[in-house]
């Protein structure tokens, strides 16, 4: 049987005892002689046999006289509670926290120390003295601590992630790769995931594609990671990549490589991607009228001295606006944006046009015809912008998006049904060819699937018309008043986690459709992120930790890092 685990208590001091710890048990330390015992001379009659027996001469001594030893000794130790190493372990901390904020903001590792230490020190120097400004100097914020600080961040921010990532019932990934600034394929990956009573998405990982960047390359790098973390495939319930041939080819594409490994998975083409090429559809009349366009704003903004003519034109009319916006391809808002700045200042476009002898141009800039498609081309782009934003953010499903992509395609029905027959029918035309595009990108944007119909809302649907391993479930679930007000009162997602328990069957399959992503924009932000780290002075820096600490919503327990480490100060 094991001996009994005694406790210190703070009357031992009139002894000359103070506790500290040995191999995780408490002991009694002499503050005279430094000598340690055992855990069971933790009572009063071994110590004061102590006391009496090795130092007689103190035994009449007051209490104050061993508190004063006791500080004293505290000074010199070198243990956890000793007042050295709970002050190094301070300054520790602050280090962690300064380079997860350097981490956060994207700034050079350099900062820490060439910025934020010198700031710290000579603010604190004067307001509170010199004296203890020397304690902030204890900092240690070099180039290479902050990296390794990072390091340990992002390691532990990544070990959380994945524990919950394994203890939630299954999960969903979004990939995308991009290059950077050292010309090198960046692949970063999300997941999507049930945890803390909702459905959380995290960085899972980014890692570069050394060579090429075809389907088996990306397959490889993820599947890697799964062996070695110890991530199952069977869990894996969805995956979202962009149209690209190498993630959607129907060979030797990655997501055709990972049904091989799981052929229960949901593949989703990114909605936003999808709706980019929506976007895309013109007639050739309206395609040249676009071109003109770009034409005229790029003979305007073709000189810094048009520019500035053009500015000083627009401040003369009182306009909105001094400058034209430039239309780049790879910008999916770029067009509406060019066309609408053009629209606001077709006046003063006109003028100028004019000012400068281009006669041709300003005639065909101003005519009817060119006016009149330069309206609704602002105005749907205007639209095709709106519904692109609309579709961007993080916490999104399938369903929420395909909610409002069914919402526009409506509106487009709507308007071709209210233009008047004599009206251009360029016009109406393309309204029909954006729907046509958009059932064709968006073939399952109207599912009749009950499935759908069930999460959407469990307390409306023919319980009749279910799978019958659902139907028991789904009645018990229909006479739930408690599950009813909670249907009302929550997020859609939260309502089915709070299910699982209690109705398993249905909850799953509801959350195997809510949990699968439906676009890849979290991996776009992560690549603009990336962008910002890996600058043109930068281009060498490993960012994989750099960015899980800019990009990750959980946060590191630095409490918890601090503790396992043996602290020492900056020199």
């Amino acid at each position: 049987m094991a001996s009994k685990k005694r406790k210190y208590d703070a009357e031992y001091i009139k002894y000359g005892f103070v506790a500290i710890e040995k191999n995780g048990v408490e002991v009694p330390q002499c503050v005279v002689c430094f000598d340690t015992l055992s855990n069971d001379a933790l009572r009063p009659t071994r110590l004061q046999r102590h006391l009496h027996h090795r130092h007689p001469e103190l035994s009449k001594k007051p209490v104050e006289y061993f508190c004063a030893k006791r500080d004293s000794l505290s000074q010199m130790r070198l243990d956890k509670k000793g007042k050295y190493n709970q002050e190094t372990a301070k300054a520790v901390k602050v280090s962690y926290e300064i380079a997860m904020l350097i981490a956060k903001n994207k700034k050079p590792h350099t900062i820490g120390e060439n910025l934020v230490k010198p700031c710290i020190v000579n603010a604190v120097k004067i307001l509170l003295g010199d004296d203890i400004a020397k304690q902030f100097k204890n900092i240690s914020l070099s180039d290479s601590t902050v990296k390794r600080r990072i390091d340990e961040l992002a390691d532990d921010i990544k070990q959380q992630v994945l524990e919950k990532v394994k203890c939630s019932p299954f999960f969903a990934i979004s990939c995308d790769e991009s290059t950077d600034q050292a010309n090198c394929a960046q692949l970063i990956v999300y997941a999507r995931f049930i945890a803390n009573n909702t459905i959380e998405e995290e960085l899972l990982f980014s890692e570069p594609l050394k060579t090429t960047t075809k389907g088996a390359d990306v397959f490889q790098a993820v599947s890697q990671f799964f062996e070695v973390n110890g991530l199952m495939w069977e869990k894996l319930v969805g995956v979202c990549t962009d149209g690209a041939p190498a993630m959607l080819g129907s060979r030797s594409g990655f997501v055709k490589m990972v049904k091989s490994k799981n052929p229960s998975i949901f593949a989703m083409h990114c909605v936003i991607h999808r709706q980019a090429l929506v976007a895309k559809t013109l007639p050739d009349d309206l395609r040249e009228d676009l071109n003109f366009a770009v034409e005229v704003v790029n003979y305007v903004k073709s000189s810094a001295l048009n520019t500035r003519l053009f500015a000083a034109l627009c401040e003369s009319l009182n306009a909105d606006h001094m400058v034209l916006l430039y239309h780049t391809e790879v910008r999916w808002l770029s067009k509406g944006n060019m066309l609408g700045r053009i629209y606001e200042l077709r006046e003063a476009v006109a003028e100028f046009l004019e000012q400068r002898g281009r006669r041709t141009m300003c005639r065909a800039f101003k005519s009817e015809h060119f006016q009149f498609s330069l309206a609704y081309l602002a105005d749907i782009f205007e639209a095709l912008n709106s519904l692109n934003l609309k579709l961007q953010g993080a916490n999104a499903n399938v369903m929420a998006h395909y909610d409002i992509v069914q919402s526009f395609i409506a509106k487009i029905s709507l308007c071709d049904k209210c233009l008047c027959e004599d009206l251009k029918r360029k016009i109406k035309g393309h309204l029909r060819g954006l729907q046509d595009e958009f059932f064709h990108y968006f073939p399952d944007v109207e599912p009749q699937n009950l499935i759908y119909k069930l999460v959407r809302n469990p307390f409306l649907v023919n319980v009749e018309d279910l799978p019958h391993d659902l139907q028991e479930e789904a009645i018990e679930l229909q006479f739930n008043n408690l599950a009813k007000d909670s249907f009302e009162s929550m997020p859609l997602e939260n309502f089915w986690v709070k299910l699982q328990a209690e109705y398993p069957k249905i909850s799953s399959q509801s959350l195997r459709i809510l949990v699968p992503f439906s676009s890849t924009y979290l991996c776009e932000t992560g690549f603009s992120a990336l962008m910002t780290l890996n600058t043109q002075h930068r281009n060498r820096l490993n960012v994989e930790s750099d960015l899980r600490c800019t990009l990750s919503p959980t946060p590191p327990r630095i409490d918890n890092i601090v503790a396992n480490k043996h602290c020492q100060y900056s020199h």
